[in-house]
């Protein structure tokens, strides 16, 4: 996580920023803060499945306690970022 942070994001967004307003696009910027977590299916939180941050980490894959749902955790992430990018529109 500090690798990423030193990467220098901001200068990624400023230059996304500006490309969209070159060609008249929007960007828009979701907090990706526990997307993992939610499941796209039915919007519940599973709340770690009552693990710690750590263990959390480790799981790949995940059924979602409310509908049942079999989950890819970085695809699930993925698609609940699109959802919300296309709600702020």
């Amino acid at each position: 996580a500090r690798a990423i942070t030193n990467a220098s994001w901001s200068k990624l967004v400023s230059i996304l920023q500006y490309k969209c307003d070159w060609y008249g696009k929007k960007l828009i910027q979701v907090n990706p803060a526990y997307t993992s977590q939610i499941c796209i299916n039915c919007g519940k939180g599973n709340h770690r499945l009552g693990l710690d941050k750590s263990e959390w980490l480790d799981v790949r894959e995940w059924d979602c306690p409310n509908c049942g749902t079999h989950l890819d955790r970085d695809i699930n992430a993925a698609q609940v970022i699109l959802k919300k990018g296309l709600a702020t529109q």
